[in-house]
C-alpha cells in the first residue's frame, strides 16, 4: 500500500494533469496555485470511521481562514473502494453537510477510480471527468462555489464541455496523461 505522501502526490498529479490540465474544472487552478487546497488521507477502514473523519474535516474547513484553506480533498484509500458502496455513502456525506452546525455553508463533490454516471457503461470516457486515483470527497465552501460560478457565467455548460473534451481525448489520450491508477 502506498504511503500517505505517495497518495497525496498521485492526487496532486491527477489534479494538475487531468482536472487543471484538461480544464475540467475552471475553478481548480486558482486554489491550487495559491496552495489553498488541504489534502487529507483518512486512515478509515470502515464507513463509520470515514464519517467521523468527514465530520472532523468539515469542521476544520468551516473554522479555517478561506485565504489559507479554501477547499479540502479527503482521500480515503482504505474504505469504499467499490463504487456502489461509495455511491451509497454519498447520501450519508450529504446528510453530514446538512447538519445544523454547518449552516448549509459546505458541500461535497465526489471522485472515485471507478466513477460511473447513471446511464453510462463503466468504461465510457465521460466517466473519467470524476475518476481520481483514490476514492475521495471534495469538501467545498458554498460561498466559494457561488463566487466561482458568478465569475464563470457558463458554469452550467461545464459538464457538457468536459464530456466533449474527454470524448475528443479518448482512452488513448487519457492513457498518455500517465494516470493509469485512475483507470480500473
Amino acid at each position: 500500500m502506498p504511503t500517505d505522501t505517495e497518495i497525496i502526490a498521485a492526487t496532486r498529479t491527477w489534479l494538475e494533469k487531468a482536472v487543471i490540465g484538461l480544464n475540467l474544472c475552471p475553478f481548480a487552478k486558482a486554489v491550487h496555485v495559491k496552495q489553498q487546497i488541504r489534502y487529507v488521507v483518512s486512515p478509515a477502514t470502515t464507513p463509520e470511521a470515514l464519517l467521523e473523519d468527514l465530520l472532523a474535516e468539515l469542521r476544520a474547513l468551516q473554522d479555517a481562514d478561506p485565504g489559507q484553506t479554501d477547499t479540502t480533498l479527503l482521500i480515503h484509500p482504505h474504505v469504499l473502494g467499490d463504487f456502489l458502496d461509495y455511491n451509497d455513502f454519498l447520501d450519508i456525506a450529504d446528510a453530514a453537510t446538512a447538519e445544523p452546525e454547518f449552516g448549509d455553508a459546505l458541500q461535497i463533490a465526489s471522485f472515485h477510480p471507478q466513477y460511473q454516471f447513471a446511464d453510462t457503461l463503466s468504461d465510457d470516457i465521460e466517466n473519467y471527468t470524476n475518476r481520481s486515483p483514490y476514492p475521495m470527497l471534495h469538501l467545498l465552501r458554498e460561498a466559494s462555489v457561488e463566487r466561482a460560478i458568478a465569475a464563470f457565467p457558463e458554469a452550467d455548460a461545464i459538464f457538457e464541455k468536459n464530456r466533449a473534451t474527454l470524448q475528443a481525448l479518448g482512452h488513448a489520450g487519457w492513457k498518455k496523461l500517465g494516470l493509469d491508477k485512475s483507470r480500473p
